[in-house]
């Protein structure tokens, strides 16, 4: 039996730079594993079998641990089966790549426990079929994210950076805020290299001037609760505040841990999905 940690992200800032003729948006973004996590555990079988814990209202036939199986399954040709039981601590439909994680977390667990020995490189072309997500999720860290998510570039691991996050509303779908965006009559682009040079220098007054997330100027339109919750953010003294990809989640990011778990005793009052976490220099491991 093999038992997994898989991470979720955020955006320290995400623009879109195109849209391809496929339809997909050119992406370019800077993201960041966090502690937060849910838990895989796995084990040999003659069949592939899920079964969730603390996600009774998570669709199965959507769920990505399954898809992620039967992608490696039908990339390697491999027949042998697992049992994988999913315990969820993520937010759904947050923007934190939840559903991503746990799909690279199967990639790496059943790579593992099926002897298949692919390379990183391998299980990132099987997780972009996945989701866009999926292949920084299987490199973890921090990373300029590109392209649809298949251009990553790792960056230099900062000291770990206290966050609180929020998901003050009901859950935005990816395709839901993509279709948003597109309607935009006008978009304020972030700049991503000045924004990449601050969150490096841990330079909070550079990042938040140069940062930004594109998908928000349409998702806060659709949920007015997300500008709220980054405002409350701001009034605890984060040093920056923003929505992690297309929502409906947001987080704020500290200065320090006690200045982190202030806010978040505060912010837990109002609501009920706040987290203490922090950055983190990997996606998956094993525990």
């Amino acid at each position: 039996m093999l038992r997994l940690k898989a991470r979720a992200k955020i955006n320290w800032s995400l623009d879109i730079v195109g849209v391809l003729p496929n339809g997909y948006h050119r992406m370019e973004m800077l993201m960041s594993s966090v502690e937060l996590a849910d838990t895989l555990t796995i084990s040999l079988a003659d069949t592939l079998a899920l079964s969730l814990s603390n996600a009774p209202d998570l669709p199965m036939e959507r769920n990505l641990v399954l898809k992620a199986a039967r992608a490696l399954q039908q990339a390697t040709g491999c027949t042998i089966g697992a049992t994988m039981t999913l315990l969820k601590q993520t937010p759904v439909g947050a923007g934190m790549g939840g559903g991503s994680a746990d799909a690279a977390a199967v990639l790496v667990g059943l790579n593992e426990l099926w002897h298949l020995r692919l390379s990183m490189a391998e299980l990132q072309a099987i997780g972009l079929t996945i989701g866009a997500d999926v292949p920084f999720m299987l490199a973890g860290g921090l990373a300029r994210v590109g392209g649809i998510g298949e251009s990553i570039t790792a960056l230099p691991q900062t000291r770990p950076v206290a966050l609180v996050a929020i998901q003050p509303c009901q859950a935005l779908s990816t395709p839901e805020g993509f279709a948003a965006y597109d309607h935009l009559a006008k978009v304020t682009h972030p700049d991503t290299d000045r924004a990449e040079s601050a969150l490096l220098a841990l330079d909070w007054a550079t990042l938040s001037q140069a940062a930004g997330n594109v998908l928000a100027q349409a998702s806060e339109q659709k949920r007015p609760q997300i500008p709220e919750a980054i405002a409350a953010l701001q009034a605890c003294e984060a040093d920056f505040a923003m929505m992690t990809g297309s929502g409906s989640a947001v987080y704020g990011a500290f200065a320090s841990d006690d200045a982190a778990q202030a806010a978040h005793r505060l912010l837990r009052k109002r609501w009920h999905k706040c987290w203490l976490t922090q950055t983190s220099p990997v996606g998956v491991t094993f525990e």
